[in-house]
């Protein structure tokens, strides 16, 4: 028996844990109305919208136009301070490489659709009209 007493006694059994949902049981109730209660909101409010344009929609309808509305103040239109400059215009060379350089951006683009490859493939063949073109058309 004295064997008995020396050795240690094994820790008594932990209870079982309780899971999350059991755990915090008074939340559910209120998550629960917190949502119903946003839920409702949101539907009431895109209701009213709904309703709000079909009644304009049937009084603009229903009443026939009068009088053609006008502003009570007149339009005032910008004035142009400046007149519309003219550039120069652009060198033959300065386009052909303009061209070229427009004609390499073209060939890096990747076509999502056929549609958009038969429309790159119409500007690049344009480009390459414009750049073999004895005489190019000013810009």
């Amino acid at each position: 028996m004295a064997s008995q007493s020396t050795a240690p006694h094994p820790p008594p059994p932990q209870p079982p844990k309780e899971s999350f949902s059991r755990r915090y049981k008074f939340l559910w109730p209120l998550l629960l109305t917190v949502n119903l209660t946003v839920g409702a909101y949101l539907f009431m409010r895109t209701k009213k919208k709904d309703t709000d344009l079909e009644e304009e929609v049937a009084t603009n309808v229903s009443t026939p136009p009068t009088a053609s509305p006008l502003p009570e103040k007149p339009i005032s239109l910008p004035t142009i301070a400046e007149p519309v400059k003219l550039h120069e215009p652009i060198p033959e060379n300065q386009q052909r490489e303009l061209y070229k350089w427009i004609l390499e951006e073209k060939r890096k683009v990747k076509p999502k659709d056929p549609q958009e490859k038969r429309r790159v493939d119409e500007d690049k063949a344009i480009l390459k009209q414009f750049i073999q073109a004895k005489s190019i058309p000013s810009i």
